[in-house]
This record gives structure tokens, sequence and C-alpha cells, in this order.
């Protein structure tokens, strides 16, 4: 209870009051980003597709480039607590803040959220022996559960915390992994790969592009669209930007970048290992009989590497892998809910319903309502998603950030003639498009993984929609704004554009 009584405040609740430092808030942004989807996710994909599973791991760390150059720092200038409070500097506040806070209640946020629920039923499904779907849609309920108490009393404060001790966790357990599966094959990467390929059955092919995405002109698009919305998406993901405003200045926000490029990519590189070393130790059908999607590959390799099922050491290991990865999943889904509850509280209820006048109090408590509803969505989602493929998931959150946020957040930083009208064209558009896309793609119908696998609606040959919605979502910001009869106000766009880039006037 210590923590709900330092987190009276909106700054308190919203941005732990600005006290952390940048290599305290890196750690954090890398705890919040290194989500059970890496952990298990891009091990199980490498698993189960060698070389194409690992593409996975280069678009999630390339993306910080993007996060660094281009958002850090001019974000964390402008705004106060939300990217809401960006785009409505300039902008007309109703409309904007709404259609902000829409898309973390369309799934942006939802979708990483469900799909770490999704991680926590195969984590304890595999340690109990669960494998009814009923019990896994309970496993999913509590974790959800556990994660509404905690951030209703923790606040950013709390959540921050919990984000840097899972950064050190999680960093520990994978390296303890990786080291272990190096040991076992004498530190001989390419007795490791070679091993991993033949294990497979795809032989050579296992360690060339195509056997997921290049063997046809359909997938080598799929493998296009998923490359464009990893690279673009993490800059325009709420629970990461709001991670800017944490830091007291600028320089510590970009600081925190720095931090989190070099954490971050220690992890993936560990998670090849992972990958290659399940491939290389477990049989393919194990993997999927565990789990189609692969998600248990990391799991199993740390049950295998320590003797095995029945073993001692194997049990302990497969136990601490599991214990990790428990506290990855109930960090990332409080940061999830942390950006969405804000959003509502600050943008919706005290600027758009309450039209400012909400005393700091009553935002708070706002927040919290929120923060109970959209855990319950999640757990939804996170059960109805139970047999995909968790990286392949957030990676189409990533997607409906690229189309609906990154293209307002960058007009609305560097382009002075964007109007109100371009916003709401934008994130509309890029929401609806992206949603759509993803609703009649093979991710919902007619696969063997798909969400409804005994049905065929998937008339949008793509998994991830990113090659067409993005473009949209930047061509329909610029349409809107040359169309609209709105005049840009330049005196905003030039205090924007000075505070943004000094810092003068920043919170």
């Amino acid at each position: 209870m210590g923590l709900g009584r330092q987190t009276k405040s909106a700054s308190d609740f919203y941005a732990g009051g600005r006290q952390f430092t940048g290599f305290q808030n890196g750690l954090a942004v890398s705890g919040d980003y290194m989500s059970a989807a890496s952990f298990l996710g891009i091990a199980g994909a490498i698993a189960l597709f060698g070389y194409d599973g690992f593409l996975y791991s280069i678009g999630f760390l390339v993306a910080w480039l993007v996060a660094l150059l281009l958002v850090a720092e001019p974000l964390r200038n402008s705004g106060r607590y939300t990217m809401g409070d960006v785009l409505a500097y300039r902008m007309r506040q109703r409309p904007v803040r709404t259609a902000v806070k829409h898309l973390h209640d369309r799934r942006l946020d939802l979708l990483p959220a469900g799909s770490d629920g999704l991680s926590a039923g195969v984590l304890v499904s595999l340690l109990l022996g669960i494998t009814s779907d009923a019990g896994k849609i309970l496993i999913v309920a509590l974790v959800g559960v556990l994660m509404i108490l905690y951030v209703t009393i923790g606040g950013m404060k709390g959540t921050t915390w919990v984000q840097m001790v899972k950064a050190v966790l999680l960093i520990a357990g994978t390296l303890l992994i990786t080291f272990l599966i190096l040991l076992k094959f004498n530190f001989n990467i390419s007795d490791l790969l070679g091993t991993a390929a033949s294990n497979s059955g795809k032989g050579a092919a296992f360690l060339e592009p195509g056997l997921k995405y290049g063997a046809t002109g359909v997938s080598k698009l799929d493998f296009i669209s998923l490359g464009i919305a990893l690279v673009l998406g993490t800059a325009g993901l709420p629970h990461i930007l709001i991670r800017f405003y944490t830091v007291p200045t600028a320089k510590a926000a970009r600081k925190s970048v720095n931090w989190a490029i070099g954490i971050i990519g220690a992890f993936y590189l560990m998670t090849i290992v992972l990958g290659f070393g399940a491939a290389a130790i477990l049989k393919p059908g194990d993997i999927i009989a565990s789990n189609k999607a692969g998600n248990t590959a990391a799991p199993l390799a740390a049950l295998e590497i320590g003797g095995g099922s029945g073993s001692t050491g194997g049990a302990i290991l497969l136990a601490v892998i599991s214990a990790v990865a428990f506290a990855t999943i109930l960090a990332v889904v409080a940061g999830l809910t942390l950006a969405s509850s804000s959003s509502f509280a600050h943008d919706i209820y005290a600027n758009v319903i309450r039209k400012g006048q909400a005393t700091e109090k009553e935002e708070v408590r706002a927040a919290r309502w929120a923060t109970v509803a959209i855990g319950i969505v999640s757990i939804a989602l996170g059960a109805l998603a139970r047999d995909l493929n968790v990286a392949g998931l957030v990676a189409l959150a990533f997607a409906v950030a690229a189309s609906a946020n990154l293209p307002t957040i960058l007009y609305s930083l560097f382009w002075k003639r964007f109007t109100t009208t371009g916003a709401l064209w934008s994130i509309y558009g890029g929401l609806a498009s992206s949603v759509l896309l993803v609703l009649f793609s093979p991710v919902v119908s007619s696969k063997p993984t798909s969400m409804f696998p005994d049905v065929d609606f998937a008339w949008f040959p793509l998994e991830n929609p990113g090659l067409i919605s993005i473009p949209l979502g930047f061509l329909l910001g610029w349409i809107g704004s040359l169309l609209s009869k709105e005049k840009p106000d330049a005196g905003k766009y030039a205090e924007l554009e000075v505070k943004s880039l000094t810092g003068i006037g920043a919170h």
C-alpha cells in the first residue's frame, strides 16, 4: 500500500513524478518492450521456421533507431502525459483526444496485452499439465486480475520499478539458458546451427529464407509488410511513448533510448540462440504438440537442457524460466493497461468530458476505473487468441501503431500545414484499414493457426496489413489537411516547433 500512498497526484500516476534517470527509464523501457512475445514468440518462430523466424528479432531491434532519431526528444518536450497532449497542442482538442482514445479502445494496446495474457496461459498450462481450453482461459483471467490490482494501486511509479526489476530478471534468465545451450555445443555456433537444421527435418533450407516468407510472391510481400510494421511501429506505441514523460529532461529521454537499444540488442541476440537451440535439441513435432504456434519452445528447451522430463535439473530450469516469463507478462500487461487508462482519464475524462475542469484526484480515480474496464477486455482477447503465435500477434499491434499513430505524431511535429481534419483522417483511416485487413486475413480465418480455423473469409492474403495501411495512414493525413477548410495556426506551430526542438517550456 506504500505505492498507493505515493500515487496521489496526476503527475505521480501518469509519469511517476518525473523522477527517473535516463538509465532507470532505459531499463524500464527495455522491460516494457521485451515482452513475453519476444521471449516466447520469437524463440518459437525461430525453432519452427529457422531463418525466417529470426527476422522478427532484427525488425524489433532496428525499430528503435526511428524512435531515437524522430520521436523521443521532441515528444518529451511537447507533451505532458500522453500522445494526445502533443496532437491537441495546435489542433481542436475534443475530436483529436477522442480519436487518440479510440486507438487504445480498438486494440492498439489491447492486442499486445491480450497476447501476454495468452502467454501466461501457455506457461502455466505447461507447468501444471493443463490441456483444456477452460483451464487456459482461467489462467489468462487470473493474470488479468493481478495486473488490474497492480496498476490501480501503483500507477506509473510502481509499474516502472516492476519493469526495471523484470528487465534484469529477463536478461539474467535468458543469459543462463543461452550459456547452457552454447555449452552443450561447446560454444561452436556452426555445430549448433547444423544440428538445428538437421533436426528440423528441413535440412539446409532451415538456415535460408523461404520456409515462412519468400516461397511465393504473396509471402514475400507479407515479409515486406511485417518489416515495415516492426520498424515503424515502435515509434507509435503508446505504452512506449508515455515512458518518455517519466524523466525530468529531454536529454534524459534520449539517454534512456540509448540504454534501451543496448539492452534490447543484447536480449534479441540471445533469443536467436534460444530459437536455434530449441530446434537443435527438440523435435518439431514435440514443439507443435505442446503449442501449435511454438510459444513453448524456450521453456521446453530449458527443460531438456536441464536433463529432460522427470529430472531435477530440468524441473528447476523450467520453473526458473517460467517464473521469469511470468514476471515479464505481468509487467508488460501492466504497462499497456496504464497507457490506455491514462489516455482515457487525461484525454477523454479530463479534457473532453470535464473540459479541463477535473481535479487531479478525480482524474486519477477515472484512470483507475478505466484500468478495470480495459483489463477485462484484454482478458477476453487473450482467451480468444490462445492458439496464435504471440510474436505475430504483437506485430499486428505494431502495424496499427505505424498506420494511425506515427503519421499524426510526425505530421504534428514537423509539418506546419497539418490540420485537425488531417489528424482525424490519419487516425481513423489508419486504424480502420489495419483492423479491417486483419479481420479478413489468415490471422482470423482459413489456417490451422487462425483464430477461427474452421471458416474461411480471408480475402486479404497478407497476415500483416502494414504494407497497405501504413502508407494509407500517411496519405490520408496529407489529403485531409489539404482538403480541410481549417486554417492552420502558424503561431501555435512555431511555438510547438521551438518547444519540441529546444525544450523551452517543457514540463
